[in-house]
């Protein structure tokens, strides 16, 4: 399949190659939400929600809805389409990466993707998995009763070293910065965010969730609740997925292709995804190696305390760890937006989350939790257009990567594009969603495929 569609041109676009994660206790109810902005706050909300949901989330409306078989609830931004814009037919879910809230759609009114697409007339909802951003736990998982000493304990305390351990490190480093860390208020900021982290030490047992979790339980139930509040006429939304988020998306086409189902789906976007890294060069093969995490045994994997750690190297003198920022833009990212996403955007991950998601690098792709199902054997049975974009200098996910994926869906469904220009903008991982030139160059292609297949 090498004659993809190559459609929506640009002069830009080329062929070739906040939060801290809150675990509050909500009560449980079947469905919720909580208005912000200028509408009312629900009654029906306990007084933590609304102050929480008042200091952080940033969209119109905030809904909770239940998770089956967990004591999770997932978080729904919601985004209301704009009165002035053309009234769509299907309402938009955003999916975003692995360990990032709803906030890498939104770091700033003047580089929010979901701001954008409400504006252009989307009814548009970012959904925060489980663990991530205002996802919550219930107040009846009897988090609080006693429970007998097992193996789980010994686990709470390899973590809790482990935390001690990131503040022993950061001491030293600033010894050998010459206090640059105290001028900085580096100290001060870790030893509140490993102390948060110690005091949700409980909910380490509640961390037990792997990619499949999410595909059949997180994102069923909330593409249901968001048919409930939209009521799409045909029962369809359509979906745009970044990284694992697009990895989501084609995981969900390619089980219901090969059970013979409906997706739900009218059309699916993806940035910087695919189902299998195996024959490209990305940076995954060195970061993400056989049980990345098992050697240490650790059941979940602090990002958002590692980062806050690191982060006055990538962003401040010296600058010992500028490079990682490549991972995250091809410095198209305006530097305050970047170091936002790193300590705003980021939560702490099961391990067996990252098992899973490691298998992509390896032969054949990404797996189901059985080891037996290749996702990327199902997917060109699916029945929906895909628009598949990829950033010219995308280091985790490089084109090569995407189009690897693309190359087996039907011809006539699947737009592959690569992003950038020889002399510039280039892309990397999350330039097509926050990147200086995205709102000019990357969203008004979306918002023209969306249109497309909202009015089909």
């Amino acid at each position: 399949m090498e004659a993809l569609r190559f459609e929506l041109s640009s002069s830009s676009l080329t062929s070739s190659a906040v939060v801290p994660s809150s675990l509050l206790a909500h009560s449980r109810r079947s469905f919720s939400s909580v208005q912000l902005g200028r509408f009312s706050s629900s009654p029906a909300i306990g007084a933590v929600t609304k102050t929480a949901a008042n200091e952080v989330c940033t969209a119109d409306e905030l809904h909770y809805v239940p998770v089956p078989n967990s004591d999770w609830r997932v978080a729904l931004w919601r985004y209301l389409p704009s009165p002035k814009a053309p009234k769509r037919n299907h309402p938009l879910l955003l999916l975003s990466g692995i360990a990032t809230n709803a906030f890498t759609y939104d770091l700033s009114p003047e580089s929010s993707f979901a701001r954008y697409m409400s504006g252009s007339g989307f009814d548009t909802w970012i959904l925060e998995l489980r663990g991530a951003g205002l996802s919550s736990l219930s107040v009846d998982s009897d988090l609080e009763k006693p429970r007998r000493i097992d193996s789980r304990d010994d686990k709470q305390r390899i973590v809790s070293d482990v935390l001690d351990n990131l503040i022993n490190v950061s001491e030293r480093m600033e010894n050998v910065l010459d206090g640059g860390f105290k001028i900085l208020g580096l100290q001060d900021r870790l030893s509140k965010r490993v102390g948060d982290f110690k005091q949700r030490l409980e909910l380490i047992p509640r961390y037990n969730w792997d990619f499949d979790n999410y595909l059949e339980e997180d994102i069923p139930s909330a593409m249901e609740y968001v048919r409930t509040q939209s009521r799409p006429k045909d029962g369809k939304l359509l979906a745009i997925g970044h990284s694992m988020g697009g990895i989501l998306l084609y995981a969900m086409l390619s089980r219901c292709g090969f059970k013979g189902m409906d997706s739900g789906f009218a059309s699916v976007t993806t940035l910087a995804s695919t189902l299998d890294y195996s024959s490209s060069g990305t940076l995954l093969k060195y970061i993400l190696p056989k049980n990345p995490v098992q050697a240490l045994n650790l059941p979940v994997l602090p990002i958002d305390t590692i980062l806050e750690m690191v982060h006055p190297l990538m962003f401040r003198p010296p600058y010992a760890l500028y490079w990682l920022t490549a991972n995250i833009s091809a410095q198209t990212m305006d530097p305050e937006l970047t170091e936002k996403l790193v300590l705003s955007s980021l939560c702490t991950v099961p391990t067996k989350l990252l098992y899973q998601l490691a298998t992509a690098v390896y032969h054949g792709g990404l797996r189901d939790r059985s080891g037996t199902f290749y996702y990327k054997d199902h997917i060109g049975k699916t029945n929906v257009p895909v628009l598949a974009l990829a950033g010219d200098w995308d280091i985790i996910c490089p084109p090569d990567a995407v189009y690897d994926t693309v190359k087996l869906i039907p011809e006539h469904l699947a737009t592959f594009k690569v992003v950038g220009s020889p002399g510039g903008p280039h892309y990397g991982h999350q330039d097509m969603i926050a990147g200086r030139m995205a709102r000019s160059d990357i969203y008004p292609l979306i918002v023209k495929f969306l249109q497309r297949h909202d009015e089909s």
